[in-house]
């Protein structure tokens, strides 16, 4: 499979729960397209989810992607368990309702729609698009206190 398209991903949260922020960077030949966001009162890992599922909506057509992300959660979640948690209705091993099923169930139709590769880069190792995606998913958390402190 050619990849025509690289995104890499990132979630930050300043407190966990806290205010947290998502950031994305989308690359495609030589273009290159920043993605991010921010929430009040969120999770690390409603943040990495967010900021994947943000990415592929940004997308106008179906595309060969490779998602990075420094996120095992993400990446076990979308290779490994997803299909038993829609297999056991959205329930874990434990028989518990899986935790951000929300966010798992809007990942899952944005990512049918594609032909994804996914793959882990270590975070904070120096990876030049793995560090930007943790720098704008900071810009997230930090306009969100900007937007706060102006009204």
């Amino acid at each position: 499979m050619i990849v025509e398209m690289v995104i890499y991903t990132d979630g930050a949260c300043r407190g966990n729960p806290g205010p947290g922020g998502w950031g994305a960077v989308l690359e495609y030949s030589t273009v290159s397209k920043h993605l991010f966001g921010g929430e009040a009162h969120t999770t690390n890992n409603r943040m990495e989810l967010t900021a994947v599922i943000r990415a592929l909506e940004a997308l106008k057509r179906p595309c060969v992607i490779a998602v990075v992300s420094d996120s095992k959660y993400v990446l076990q979640g979308i290779t490994e368990w997803l299909p038993n948690w829609k297999l056991k209705g959205w329930k874990n091993a434990a028989k518990k309702p899986v935790m951000n099923s929300d966010l798992w169930q809007q990942l899952d139709q944005l990512a049918i729609q594609h032909k994804i590769t996914w793959q882990w880069v270590k975070g904070h190792s120096g990876h030049p698009q793995n560090e930007l995606a943790d720098q704008l998913a900071n810009r997230g958390i930090d306009e969100l206190h900007l937007v706060n402190s102006i009204k």
